[in-house]
C-alpha cells in the first residue's frame, strides 16, 4: 500500500504532534510561518523576565529531526480542493491526499474599540517581548521621577493565562523591582479584570475564590463582573462607564481562528471552522482541522477550549483516521478525554483540578512545574528553564529584565 500524501497547515501543538504520529505512514510535510514552535503557556513567564526568550521557542526542524518529514517555512494562500493542493506564499505548490489545518489563533478584540491599537496581546514571542520592555521602560520612567507618579497595569481577561500574567506581574513588583528601587515599586499599581462574576470560570468555585485570595494577598487588585466598553492609550472604560487609569493594559481575554483560515474558504461555524465528530472538515472529506480552529464540540454541544491538550489528542486522533481512510476503512468520532486544568498564581500558589479532585498551594504549584517543563521542547531549553526558575526561586530576582525592542 502506497503511503499518502499529508500536508499539515501549523506546527504548534498539533500540528507538530499530528506530523511526528504520522511519519511513519505517510509522506508528511508541515508547514508554518516560523521555523520554530513557541511553547505559548510560558510566555508570560517571558513577559515578566522570569524566562529568556530562546527558553521557550524551539526549531522545528529540529522537533523533526529523526522523521522523514519536510518542513517548508510559509504561509498558505490558496486552497484548490479539485486539485488538491496548496500554494504557500513562497509560490510553492503543494500537492496532498489529506490536509490537516492547524493554523493556530490569535488575540480576539471582540470588536471592543481601541482594544487593537492600545492593548497588548501576548500570543507570541514578540507580543511578550514587547510586553516586558514596556514594563521595564516605564519602571524607568518612574526610578527618574520624585513626585507620586503611579504606573497602572491592567491586565484584561480572568482566565488562566490572565491569572498567571497578573501573579507574575506582582511578584516582579515585588522581588526584583523593589530590590532594584523601593520607592518606584511601590509605585506601581496591578489589576486583574473579568467581565464574568469569577475568575478561572472553568475551575470549581472554590479554586476560584482561592485564586482570587492569592492574587490579592500578592497586591493584585481584582475586579470581577467588570466588562472592559473602550480602550484607550493610557486609561480603560469600563461598561458601566467608569474610566479608570490603565498606563499598561495586557489583554488576555480571549482567541479567535488564525486570519489565514480566511484565505483558505472553509466552511466556518460559530468563528471556527465547521467539523464534522471524526473532525473532517463539512463536505471535505480528505481535509481536517484541528486545535483552536476546529468546531469541534463536547457532549454537551459545546466548543471544546483552546487549549494544548485538545489539540495534541485530535492530531493523535487525526493520524489514526487517515491511517483508516488509506486503507479504505470508516473514520470513527472524536472523543475529548479532560485530563484537568492548572493555573500559578505565584510562588508556592497553584490551583489544579482533575477529574474532581481539587489541589491547592505548593503541591498543586509543585505540579504545575515539572508538567510544563515536561512537555517543553529541546533538552536545552528544559535545562535553560530549569535554570532560570532555580535562580528566581533561590534568590527572588529575575535576570531577564532587558528592553528589547523589536521594530
Amino acid at each position: 500500500m502506497s503511503k499518502p500524501k499529508v500536508v499539515i497547515l501549523g506546527a504548534g501543538f498539533g500540528g507538530l504532534t499530528a506530523a511526528r504520529s504520522l511519519a511513519d505512514i505517510a509522506d508528511v510535510t508541515l508547514v508554518d510561518r516560523h521555523n520554530f514552535q513557541t511553547f505559548l503557556p510560558l510566555l508570560y513567564q517571558v513577559s515578566t523576565a522570569g524566562l529568556a526568550a530562546d527558553h521557550v521557542a524551539y526549531p522545528v526542524r529540529g522537533a523533526l529531526r529523526k522523521t522523514s518529514v519536510q518542513f517548508r517555512m510559509g504561509s498558505p494562500i490558496v486552497l484548490d480542493h479539485i486539485n488538491k493542493t496548496i500554494k504557500l506564499d513562497s509560490s510553492e505548490l503543494l500537492s496532498f491526499d489529506y490536509l490537516i489545518v492547524a493554523v493556530g489563533s490569535v488575540t480576539n478584540d471582540f470588536g471592543i474599540p481601541g482594544v487593537n491599537e492600545h492593548c497588548l496581546g501576548m500570543k507570541s514571542v514578540v507580543e511578550a517581548l514587547g510586553i516586558r520592555a514596556e514594563v521595564m521602560r516605564r519602571f524607568e520612567d518612574l526610578c527618574r521621577l520624585t513626585d507620586n507618579t503611579e504606573l497602572s497595569i491592567t491586565v484584561i481577561g480572568g482566565g488562566p493565562t490572565g491569572v498567571e500574567m497578573a501573579g507574575a506581574l506582582a511578584e516582579l513588583k515585588r522581588g526584583p523591582l523593589k530590590s532594584d528601587q523601593a520607592g518606584a515599586a511601590k509605585r506601581i499599581h496591578i489589576r486583574l479584570v473579568e467581565a464574568g462574576p469569577r475568575l478561572l470560570p472553568s475551575f470549581a468555585p472554590a479554586l476560584s475564590e482561592r485564586t482570587k485570595r492569592d492574587l490579592e494577598k500578592l497586591g493584585v487588585e481584582v475586579l470581577v463582573n467588570t466588562g472592559v466598553k473602550q480602550a484607550k492609550s493610557l486609561s480603560l472604560v469600563f461598561n458601566n462607564d467608569e474610566e479608570i487609569a490603565s498606563e499598561i493594559s495586557i489583554w488576555t481575554a480571549g482567541v479567535k481562528c488564525a486570519p489565514v483560515v480566511n484565505d483558505l474558504l472553509l466552511p466556518m461555524d460559530g468563528g471556527r471552522v465547521s467539523v464534522s465528530p471524526s473532525l473532517q472538515v463539512t463536505n471535505y472529506e480528505n481535509v481536517f482541522a484541528i486545535g483552536d480552529i476546529a468546531g469541534a464540540k463536547g457532549a454537551d454541544g459545546r466548543f471544546l477550549p483552546m487549549v494544548a491538550p485538545v489539540a495534541m489528542q485530535q492530531a493523535r486522533f487525526v493520524a489514526k483516521q487517515i491511517a483508516r481512510l488509506n486503507a479504505g476503512e470508516t473514520p470513527t468520532n472524536f472523543k475529548y478525554v479532560d485530563k484537568g486544568s492548572m493555573a500559578t498564581i505565584g510562588r508556592h500558589k497553584a490551583v489544579v483540578e482533575v477529574k474532581g479532585l481539587r489541589i491547592g498551594g505548593a503541591v498543586a504549584w509543585y505540579m504545575w512545574l515539572w508538567l510544563h517543563l515536561f512537555y517543553l521542547l529541546g533538552g536545552r531549553n528544559k535545562i535553560g528553564t530549569m535554570a532560570d526558575w532555580t535562580w528566581n526561586y533561590l534568590t527572588f530576582d529575575r535576570g531577564n529584565r532587558h528592553i528589547i525592542d523589536i521594530a
